[in-house]
């Protein structure tokens, strides 16, 4: 039986996978992942995801790039967080701490310093 595994993307491509949300594993071997996305399994190149054994309990900060602006909507202005929790996506008021998720209802702290997709 696998250990329960998590993976997000570290790549800006579009694979219907909301970045900064972590999905479920369900398979990975060195070519290919099998994750869980909204229910459904999808098939990613395990060189495009981070696996983690647990996702950190923080606010993953997306900064949308060029190709991304397009489809992210306005209200979230120029860099967003993803909830650890249920994966809703939230505006980021600048350097706050921690964040309270509007959807699940969560606090928890943002990760500023984490660097994703840079």
């Amino acid at each position: 039986m696998m250990e329960k595994l998590y993976a997000r993307l570290t790549e800006n491509v579009n694979l219907r996978m909301r970045r900064g949300a972590w999905y479920k594993v369900l398979k990975t071997d060195d070519i290919h992942s099998i994750l869980e996305v909204n229910g459904r399994p999808i098939e990613v190149a395990t060189a495009l995801i981070q696996i983690v054994k647990r996702p950190p309990p923080k606010w993953t900060v997306v900064e949308p790039r060029d190709s991304m602006v397009k489809k992210t909507p306005a209200q979230l202005g120029t860099a967003y967080g993803v909830c650890p929790s249920c994966q809703e996506r939230a505006p980021l008021p600048k350097k706050a701490k921690r964040l309270r998720c509007p959807s699940c209802k969560w606090e928890f702290e943002v990760a500023w310093d984490e660097g994703y997709l840079k």
